[in-house]
């Protein structure tokens, strides 16, 4: 069996043996005890495979062959280990097996590539992740750069294997120090591999292999960011035509998967690389249209498919823009127009034109309309569209006619005929819009239409009202609604073209301001359909009964579309006329309107209260004093059904930003803010769960703060005092400001795994965008206005009472935790403002900053405080007093903290730029720093030393003659520090003290700026870069634009040139090197082979115990008895270390212990490996009773009158080691039946060892021994 195995270590290279495939399988298996059989078989065929008389083995080859081995064995044992830092030492070696299995002459294998991959598999399997992903990133760049030759266990690996490792997600995480929005690199060299790998292969296998690179995505569920890259890979393959209609059904197959990701952002990005891959790798004209077609196909239909005009429409377009030159010929154009325009024409005067062919002429003409528009606003740009919207105004009056005809009379009278409905009331806008792109000439044709519409649609509305509704009648109410909600529609986007001044708009008016809202329509009966549907009872049921919930939904939606418009042009209704109903007063009519509000918002889907909501922003304002339950009624309501759509990603954020104009507009906010009422309270509840909203759905503060802060210092309406009063809902509402400057969240991994794609995706929902904003709010405001000035000193007071709760919650905070980021942010708000507040508040406040500096804080937050206080002092020296207070107090308060205020000392020339005796004040600070310049710490000594060098040197220059008696002694001491010498990290700290950006390079006056502030300084002080946020940034977001004339803008090149460092770092010696730069590394960590001169069992299935008991390991007579120890951990250390030399058995008081946790710790599986025996401390006399007749020796380990000293005794092969319990050790009864006592000798006080390490001292002498004497043999 032995030489089966060995013949098959050299593959032939036409061919693999099931031998082979064997071992190979084995190598990779799942069990750890299949792997160690498989490499210790293989490394005794390489072994054997050396003697020449007992195999085949290639002579000229030979230390090639061993070498391979050699190196394959080593990769493999190391593998077992799961280490990174053990195992990434190795993955070098792997390119010079590639060199060994490669024939430089012919190109070709010289071993099969399947041993290659056993490794790895391995690594993808491996429950280490960082390992798996070394694996994947060294198979990625190996393939990418050898050029390796081709082969086939190469793509099935590829399609197996490899993409079964590339389903997890946090793979693709991002690398320490790569930026925010940049590709993972795990993402990049994906994309180079696919590219390179199916370049390299022979043309007719392609196809095959991307084939089957597509199914495998579709044949199981993917996590949208796996799926993600690998649609990113497959569309950056150049182009080749290589998929045909299997490839593209499973690309369709694959965007089908897609959807059921939750990321819309995400899915999107992958929808549209499939989509792009399908149009590199497949023949777009030969297939796209027929899938395209399957796709889209519709049955039991009353209108034609919407799907054949818009293809006819693009057909079009395209073949007459093909060439693009000047000189263009119209006859082709012509040609196609003309069928389509005779039909047009003949619409305002032929009643007798089939039904379908009408619907497919105004559904053509609709979508060449909005295609047109699409593609082009001005009709002076494009030659071609100017000719089409030219000959598509010839038949607008035959066209309007029609639609007049069929809107008002009873053409339309089923719910089939709604859909015919649709298309004419699409029509209608896009009309009006070829009118005004063309020319306006059509208008008068336009007002008559509209006019006639409106008041036929009234005067319909009117006669139904007046008999009971059956079905036709009911459809005919629908139809009149929805057509005056078009006119409602076009008067509010087409101001230009001055429809409201027709007359039938005041009938409109009146007609709406006393409607009755939230009429429902019966349901029409089954019978009732059953009769106008004779001939097809399978569509009455389909079309008229399940759709009538939208169908009154819609006309519920109409009714408030309209109301909207009248709201909105008339925001007073109707008062001062001569019914009863309309004298009552407008409070009271809009109060009516709220509540029917209040109900539209019950009984309309979630998708159709957009008008509703804009209705509310109106009539609220006017009821807040009057009616503030009600408001509030309405604000509860609205916010309902905003949180209940936060997973409904479609509609969602249009919704959320009708609700956000609703209670976030600036006569609700400024009417609530006045009366300071349950309604301000309210709105302020809002406010705090729209941000705990933001926590969980990115970009929900940014709608929130980018309305409210465009509404509150840019108001529409150019008038002072709106200016004013709008101004004043940002003091009011000062916390949405607050929160918006410390806003942001922490992910979990698997979360900013998500997090980091959406942005490298989109910047609309980047949590920057909310601290931008407010920063380029607060960057607008103007000190010397007093409302800004009041406005501005609030926030400062509401941040510093914020870093102060924050640092009573938690006294010691990690760095990058979330305490540490609020306050970075508060800090970072903080210096912002700083200029702009006056000398009378910064005297108030500048105590509660001093406070702050006696916190322990992160390295970031300090120098930000620091900034702070030598900003303050500079502008106002009289505060220096304040300043000097800080060194009074005791050590204790001051032993965390008087490195902050040494910090300042050390730029206390820029301090002293303002004050004009200089001299009193350099006196002062000498006194000062000169004590701390003798302390017992360290770092506190090197922060004074780094001020009194700089305090120094100010007055050397300034010559100050009463400090010429310290000169020697100050000049002699700054010398040593300069000369020190030592083998210590004194001298290096010293050093980097001094090149630390803070004392060396940093400005505070001329480094303040925004990117200072907000990136350099956080990127500098090792901030998580999450954290930073670039200049680039405050340009991108422009909902609120930075003054032209702001000044402050970039950081200093010397600052945002330098590379993070921190002075305390530790030395990291001079030998590290890192693993990624080397070739091959000369030593590396290898494990033994175990059982090396033994025959492995064949019972693969025994149980652990029996199995442990055969593996041949019984060489060794050493019996270790444990059963007085009665503690897991000691247990499992003696199992572990009992099976790693070789004892025959362990002996234990109960075998309930190997089900411990803590034993399974301390053993890593030893108990599999070595046999167990139960002997309970009651029966342990008899046990060595009967190990006595056995020929055994009883030794214990324990110190007595006549123990023996473990250095000058001599094991027999057969001991039996006998260990006492933890804490009393072997019993008097028991010490009468030992042979022997043996005692470790001592050199300390102590009195005695953990008997699991006398134990192992004793199992290795004894193991010593034993491999001396056999030696000797």
């Amino acid at each position: 069996k032995e030489r089966d195995y060995t013949c098959v270590i050299q593959r032939k290279r036409s061919s693999g043996s099931s031998q082979g495939k064997l071992q190979e399988e084995g190598l990779t298996e799942r069990d750890g005890l299949c792997r160690r059989r498989a490499r210790y078989l293989l490394k005794r065929a390489v072994d054997l495979c050396g003697k020449p008389s007992l195999f085949w083995w290639s002579a000229e080859e030979n230390e090639t062959l061993l070498q391979f081995w050699e190196t394959y064995i080593l990769v493999m044992e190391t593998l077992e280990g799961n280490q990174i830092h053990v195992i990434k030492p190795v993955l070098p070696k792997l390119n010079s097996l590639y060199e060994h299995a490669i024939s430089g002459e012919k190109g070709c294998w010289l071993f099969h590539p399947s041993w290659h991959m056993c490794i790895y598999k391995r690594m993808f399997e491996s429950e280490n992740k960082t390992l798996t992903k070394e694996g994947i990133l060294h198979f990625l760049e190996l393939y990418e750069t050898k050029h390796l030759p081709n082969s086939l266990g190469f793509s099935e690996f590829v399609i197996g294997p490899l993409m079964d490792a590339l389903s997890e997600s946090s793979l693709y995480s991002r690398t320490p120090g790569q930026l925010m929005g940049a590709c993972p690199p795990l993402g990049m060299r994906l994309q180079n591999f696919l590219a390179t790998y199916l370049m390299l292969l022979p043309e007719e296998e392609k196809g095959s292999f991307l084939l089957k690179f597509i199914q495998k995505m579709k044949s199981r569920h993917w996590c949208a960011v796996p799926i993600l890259f690998l649609s990113m890979a497959l569309a950056c393959i150049p182009v080749c035509k290589v998929l045909g209609t299997d490839g593209l059904q499973a690309l369709r197959d694959v965007l089908q998967c897609t959807m059921i990701t939750h990321q819309i952002l995400l899915r999107g990005a992958a929808q549209c690389y499939l989509l792009q891959t399908a149009m590199h790798l497949t023949d777009v004209v030969s297939f796209f249209f027929l899938l395209v077609i399957q796709i889209h196909q519709r049955e039991n239909c009353f209108m034609p498919d919407w799907f054949e005009a818009k293809l006819v429409a693009t057909m079009i377009l395209l073949a007459a823009d093909v060439d693009g030159k000047s000189n263009i010929e119209w006859i082709e154009l012509e040609a196609f127009l003309n069928p389509l325009l005779d039909v047009l024409m003949k619409l305002g005067s032929n009643a007798y034109i089939p039904t379908l062919k009408t619907d497919k002429s105004l559904q053509l003409l609709l979508k060449l309309l909005q295609t047109c528009s699409l593609k082009c606003s001005n009709t002076q740009d494009d030659k071609v569209l100017s000719f089409i919207w030219k000959s598509l105004m010839t038949p607008v009056e035959s066209i309007l006619e029609f639609i007049l005809r069929q809107l008002t009379t009873n053409e339309l009278s089923t719910v089939g005929d709604l859909d015919r409905c649709d298309l004419y009331l699409a029509l209608i806008p896009e009309i009006v819009n070829l009118c005004s792109q063309v020319s306006w000439k059509k208008l008068p044709t336009v007002k008559n239409f509209i006019l006639s519409l409106t008041n036929a649609s009234i005067r319909n509305f009117r006669e139904t009202n007046c008999k009971e509704l059956k079905l036709k009648e009911q459809i005919k109410k629908v139809i009149s609604m929805a057509s005056l909600t078009v006119v409602c529609e076009i008067m509010d986007r087409k101001p230009e073209a001055h429809l409201e001044a027709l007359p039938s708009v005041d009938a409109l008016k009146r007609f709406i301001s006393f409607f009755q809202f939230n009429e429902v329509l019966k349901k029409p009966s089954y019978i009732e359909e059953k009769s106008r549907y004779v001939f097809c009872p399978v569509l009455c049921e389909e079309t008229s009964s399940q759709g009538w919930g939208k169908i009154v939904a819609r006309y519920v939606r109409d009714q408030w579309i309209c109301l909207r418009f009248v709201l909105n042009t008339f925001p007073m209704l109707a008062q001062e006329e001569e019914t009863s109903e309309l004298s009552s007063s407008t409070v009271e009519r809009s109060k009516k309107i709220l509540q029917s509000a209040l109900e539209a918002l019950t009984i309309l889907p979630s998708d159709q209260v957009l008008p509703v909501f804009d209705c509310m922003k109106v009539l609220v304002p006017k009821l807040l004093n009057s009616s503030e339950s009600l408001c509030i009624e309405a604000f509860d309501l609205a916010w309902k059904i905003i949180s209940s759509l936060s997973n409904t990603q479609l509609i969602f954020w249009s919704n959320l930003k009708a609700f956000v104009q609703f209670i976030f507009d600036t006569e609700v906010l400024a009417v609530a803010a006045s009366a300071k009422g349950q309604a301000y309270a309210k709105i302020k509840k809002i406010i705090f769960k729209l941000i705990d909203l933001s926590a969980t759905k990115t970009g929900v503060f940014n709608v929130v703060l980018s309305h409210c802060c465009r509404s509150w210092i840019f108001p529409a309406v150019d008038d002072r005092s709106a200016l004013t009063n709008a101004f004043l809902n940002a003091g009011n509402y000062c916390e949405l400001i607050t929160e918006a400057c410390v806003f942001g969240t922490v992910f979990r991994r698997d979360q900013s795994l998500t997090f980091f794609l959406l942005i490298f995706y989109s910047t609309n929902r980047d949590d920057h965008y909310v601290r931008v904003c407010a920063i380029k709010f607060l960057c607008l405001l103007d000190g010397s206005n007093t409302l800004h000035k009041m406005f501005m000193e609030d926030i400062v007071s509401k941040l510093l009472d914020k870093d102060e709760q924050v640092s009573r919650s938690r006294t010691r905070y990690y760095a990058n935790s979330l305490q540490h980021r609020i306050k970075n942010r508060i800090w970072q708000t903080l210096l912002l403002l700083l200029p702009k507040l006056d000398q009378n508040f910064l005297c108030g406040t500048l105590d509660k900053v001093f406070q702050a500096g006696f916190g322990n804080n992160q390295a970031s937050v300090k120098y930000f405080i620091e900034w702070i206080v030598i900003l303050s002092l500079h502008k106002y020296p009289q505060f220096l007093s304040k300043f000097w207070d800080c060194f009074c107090y005791d050590e204790e308060k001051l032993k965390t903290s008087i490195c902050t205020f040494l910090s300042v000392l050390s730029h206390f020339d820029i301090i002293l730029q303002n004050t004009s005796e200089k001299k009193p004040v350099l006196k002062k600070a000498l006194i000062v720093v000169l004590q701390w310049c003798f302390n017992h710490n360290f770092s506190v000594r090197l922060y004074a030393l780094v001020a009194l060098k700089k305090i120094w040197g100010m007055c050397r220059m300034l010559h100050v003659e009463e400090f010429e008696a310290l000169t020697p002694v100050i000049e002699s001491s700054l010398q040593q520090v300069e000369n020190m010498h030592g083998t210590g990290n004194a001298r290096r700290n010293w050093q980097r003290i001094q090149d630390h950006f803070f004392f060396a390079t940093f400005h505070p006056l001329e480094d303040y700026s925004l990117e200072a502030i907000f990136y350099t300084l956080p990127r500098l002080s090792e901030v998580a870069e999450d954290e930073w946020i670039s200049l680039c940034k405050f340009d991108r977001f422009t909902d609120i634009p930075l003054p032209p004339t702001f000044q402050w803008y970039q950081s200093r090149t010397e600052l945002l040139d330098l590379k993070p460092s921190d002075w305390t770092q530790q030395d990291m010696g001079s030998n590290s090197v890192e693993t990624d730069g080397q070739t091959e590394w000369t030593d590396v960590q290898k494990k033994i082979i175990p059982w090396k001169n033994s025959t492995p069992s064949l019972d693969l299935e025994m149980v652990f115990q029996d199995r442990a008991a055969k593996l041949g390991k019984s060489n060794s007579r050493l019996i270790v008895v444990a059963s007085l120890i009665d503690k897991p951990t000691n247990l499992g250390g003696l199992c572990r270390t009992s099976e790693i030399f070789g004892a025959s058995a362990l002996v234990v008081g109960s075998l309930h212990y190997i089900q411990d946790k803590q034993f399974q710790h301390l053993s890593v599986s030893a108990e599999q490996w070595l046999p167990l025996v139960e002997v309970k401390p009651s029966q342990l006399v008899d046990y060595l009773q009967q190990k006595k007749t056995e020929g055994y020796t009883i030794i214990g380990v324990e110190q007595t009158a006549k123990s023996f000293d473990l250095t000058e005794y001599c094991f027999p092969e057969k001991s039996l080691l006998l260990l006492g319990n933890e804490h009393e050790g072997i019993p008097a009864n028991l010490i009468h039946h030992l042979d022997v006592c043996v005692e470790i000798p001592q050199q300390g006080i102590i009195r005695s060892l953990n008997v699991h390490v006398s134990g192992a001292l004793l199992i290795w002498e004894y193991t010593r021994q034993q491999v001396i004497k056999q030696k000797q043999k």
